[in-house]
């Protein structure tokens, strides 16, 4: 009989598979949740967002429960996203020394002085017409004003106690802006995690319900890149390296995991993985209608963007993690 390949040995048993296995399991290390937490005088102000199912705009009081109830089931780490009362089109919301996202680090790391606070930099929340820069009178973003003004974001939130910055905006120049702004202002220490490969996607739709951040005019594809594109990841990459990024964020996740393994192949700083909103919603929205196993297909799609080279992922199911103890 000629022989032939029995792969099947190493799969007998769950211990048999477990001692084999190739990707390491889930940490609570591994992941951070993200929230969106709402400038209001209403500290009971709690609104599920519609388009993601278990997941809320939070008021200041009640990011502080959520946040106490997760941190009691393990939580780590968090990325905040902040709703100002006031949008302009300079985005002053951004950058007030008592802004929203300003005022939720500093009521975090009082409360959880260990717990990671990682602030997501962008202007779009804050602009009245919801792009991630200043206008020209065309509507054309203006890329080099616009650094000034992120810079001036990045720098409030760690004078407020963020222990890193995470550039969202995808302009042109902004890690060398935003990492000369901090070592002038004395933090030096403080680590800058660039989302350097950014895809201008369908699948952040839900992410502007939820962030109220959706543009009034146009989209951001001449900022964001191309879906249809790889190898620009590499550029963008090691563009926000020389500038001094010392991580790097590729979002989406799923559908990139191709360019989440050709990032991590050749650059050798950490790199998180961006679960979105979208991925997020079709995986709750399925499991809602009993149409998938909603535990199985979330921890298969996690365990992929670790096998694809993320180290950490940012994802909506995190909370879920923990509390099933997903999350070793």
């Amino acid at each position: 009989m000629t022989a032939f390949h029995r792969g099947r040995r190493l799969r007998s048993t769950p211990e048999l598979r477990t001692l084999v296995r190739e990707t390491a399991p889930l940490l609570v290390e591994d992941l951070i949740q993200p929230y969106f937490v709402v400038e209001t005088e209403d500290r009971d102000f709690r609104k599920e967002i519609g388009s993601m199912p278990g997941q809320f705009q939070l008021s200041l009081g009640e990011l502080e429960k959520q946040v106490e109830r997760a941190v009691d089931t393990g939580l780590h780490s968090v990325i905040l996203f902040g709703i100002p009362a006031v949008k302009d089109a300079k985005a002053c919301g951004a950058y007030a020394d008592d802004g929203i996202v300003q005022e939720a680090v500093r009521l975090l790391k009082s409360r959880w002085p260990k717990l990671f606070v990682i602030t997501d930099v962008c202007l779009c929340e804050y602009m009245s017409h919801g792009h991630c820069g200043i206008l020209t009178p065309e509507g054309v973003v203006r890329n080099d004003a616009t650094l000034p003004l992120l810079a001036q974001t990045a720098v409030s939130h760690v004078r407020a106690g963020a222990d890193m910055v995470a550039p969202s905006d995808m302009m042109d120049g902004r890690v060398a802006a935003i990492r000369q702004a901090l070592d002038d202002a004395g933090f030096t220490g403080t680590p800058l995690m660039s989302y350097a490969v950014k895809y201008a996607s369908a699948y952040y739709g839900p992410f502007r319900e939820a962030a109220e951040s959706a543009p009034s005019s146009g989209d951001r594809k001449s900022y964001q890149m191309d879906p249809a594109n790889a190898r620009e990841a590499l550029r963008e990459a090691y563009a926000d390296l020389d500038e001094g990024a010392d991580a790097l964020i590729v979002k989406p996740a799923g559908p990139y995991a191709d360019i989440i393994r050709l990032v991590r192949d050749h650059v050798d700083v950490p790199l998180c993985a961006y679960q979105v909103s979208g991925e997020y919603s079709m995986i709750r929205a399925a499991g809602i209608n009993g149409w998938v196993d909603e535990r199985a297909v979330m921890l298969e799609s996690l365990t992929g963007l670790k096998r694809a080279g993320a180290d950490t992922i940012i994802t909506y199911f995190t909370e879920t993690l923990l509390a099933q103890k997903l999350a070793r």
